[in-house]
């Protein structure tokens, strides 16, 4: 089976970042992954190894409101959504973790939609 060189490629991106970031219970990591068709973001402390917050555009906070879930108003509004859920669990300052991917677009979005909502990067 031939591996797929645009994966192989993110998942070295996200080794590289990986062995820089950790997440403490203090400060956790906000780690995004993006599909075709929707976008997921977690609030991870790696000190414990638990996932603190989670939001994607399959949420029933979120979904109801989408007409397309792999675009960025989608990513606005998990954005919106996963500082909420951090504001409600006393998170105010989280690690931005991209995963692999490029600061653009759909992860941008959320990115700036969690920071404009008061989550600090």
């Amino acid at each position: 089976m031939a591996l797929d060189p645009k994966r192989l490629a993110r998942e070295r991106r996200q080794a590289r970042v990986r062995k820089r970031l950790r997440g403490t219970d203090a400060r956790p990591r906000l780690c995004v992954f993006r599909s075709g068709k929707h976008i997921y973001a977690q609030v991870i402390s790696d000190q414990t190894g638990r996932t603190l917050a989670a939001a994607s555009t399959l949420s029933a906070a979120v979904k109801p409101q989408l007409a397309r879930t792999g675009n960025r108003e989608a990513a606005k509004q998990v954005g919106t959504l996963i500082a909420r859920l951090c504001q409600e669990r006393a998170i105010r300052a989280v690690i931005f973790d991209r995963n692999g991917f490029l600061y653009h677009g759909r992860v941008k979005a959320l990115a700036e939609a969690a920071r404009e909502a008061g989550l600090q990067f």
